[in-house]
């Protein structure tokens, strides 16, 4: 947007540019939190810092016997209403602040945007345009992480339309995170379900015999990274899978893949595959619902059975401390099929292994179709943002660094944490 703009039309009613600086204290100001964030705000009760706003709003904390509203209130209180924006790594990311962690406190990764109910509801939509992001992005400073100053949300002119256009704005995207957290959390549920199935059957332990996983399955190591794929993916071309595309999936399944490399070479690994990489955290698992290339870190699984996949895929989630100790270098990101094929699995018989399938295939079912619909909300809110930021007058696009940055790499939809 043009700095010296000072109305913006959308059909007949105009929309006035504006900003925090601008609306003065009365109306609109921001500050931040004061803790640190050392690693103990993440398990902190009473605390909200960063990993906490995702995805429109703040992640529930389990909480003890203490009530945050009974310490002090500080500059760095939250309230009802405050608009809470990551300031660090996931920059420009917001939610507003409910009830529910009315009177926590804000570490110093959080900025706290105290308005008028209008203004902090908009500038929640607002920051998640396209045209937002690569204003933020350019004053990212990335000495150590990407990092945003207070002056520059303070500063940053936006658009302000009337209160019933606000207001319909609001309703909208609020239904659509209602819908997309109610379609996450049942996606999780289905496939926790099918965790559960899995535990019981394999509690049963002593009918069952174990086996190196190279005698049930066979397994690939990939090669190559990001930055060897060619810069315009050639024909044929298919989908390419990296590590950080399975990090944090709520659910073993990607609808979308960020990706493209060759398709020739032998290394497509086909639909029905598990692909695994792992983390300090443990193991992240998927299961390819087309046929994809892995990259390094990256290991395909491909059951003798297409049957036993489900077997197989809970069994590796049930093991991810055990997998996670098999990998190497920093942060135990190196894992190879070698070492895998010596992990020794829990297996059923045939008839007990194609019963789970048949209790565990409709689970999956579920959750894929789920997180498709969650694929199909995410795509409305984008056009919806994308319009905004045209009635705004310029539709700006954020650098590709900043965009994975914002949604946390992968394209595909992704599922509010629990």
């Amino acid at each position: 947007m043009e700095a010296g703009a000072d109305w913006a039309e959308s059909g007949t009613t105009a929309w006035r540019t504006t900003s925090i600086e601008i609306e003065g204290v009365r109306r609109a100001r921001i500050t931040c939190g004061f803790l640190d964030d050392d690693g103990t705000a993440d398990r902190t009760p009473g605390v909200v810092s960063s990993a906490f706003v995702r995805d429109g709003r703040i992640l529930a904390i389990q909480a003890d016997d203490r009530r945050p509203g009974e310490s002090p209130a500080t500059r760095a209180t939250l309230r009802t209403g405050d608009l809470a924006v990551v300031l660090v790594r996931r920059v420009g990311e917001s939610a507003l602040v409910t009830p529910e962690h009315e009177g926590w406190t804000a570490t110093r990764s959080v900025g706290i945007i105290r308005a008028e109910p209008l203004i902090a509801r908009w500038l929640h939509i607002w920051l998640r345009t396209p045209t937002a992001k690569a204003r933020i992005d350019e004053d990212v400073t990335a000495h150590v992480e990407p990092t945003v100053s207070l002056d520059t949300l303070r500063q940053m002119l936006f658009p302000l339309p009337p209160p019933e256009v606000i207001g319909a704005y609001h309703r909208a995207f609020s239904l659509i995170e209602e819908m997309t957290a109610l379609y996450g959390e049942a996606a999780r549920k289905a496939v926790e379900t099918a965790d559960a199935l899995h535990d019981d059957w394999a509690a049963s332990a002593g009918r069952w015999e174990t086996r190196p996983l190279a005698k049930v399955a066979t397994s690939k190591t990939g090669k190559g990274s990001e930055r060897s794929l060619p810069p315009s993916p050639p024909e044929p071309s298919a989908d390419v899978i990296a590590p950080k595309d399975l990090y944090d999936l709520p659910v073993p399944h990607v609808s979308r893949f960020r990706l493209l490399g060759p398709a020739e070479g032998g290394a497509l690994q086909p639909s029905g595959s598990i692909v695994l990489s792992t983390r300090s955290d443990g193991v992240h698992t998927a299961v390819l619902s087309r046929p994809a290339t892995p990259l390094r870190s990256v290991v395909a699984i491909r059951p003798a059975e297409i049957q036993d996949r489900w077997w197989l895929l809970h069994e590796l989630r049930s093991r991810s401390s055990d997998i996670a100790g098999l990998a190497q270098g920093r942060n135990g990101r190196e894992i190879s099929a070698l070492a895998l094929r010596r992990l020794e699995i829990t297996w059923p018989n045939g008839f007990s292994r194609a019963e789970f399938h048949r209790a565990a295939e409709p689970l999956h079912e579920a959750a894929q179709l789920l997180v498709s619909r969650i694929a199909t909300l995410h795509d409305l809110r984008n056009a919806l943002l994308r319009d905004i930021s045209a009635k705004a007058g310029i539709l700006r696009e954020p650098a590709t660094e900043s965009a994975e940055r914002d949604t946390g790499a992968p394209d595909h939809a992704e599922i509010p944490l629990p």
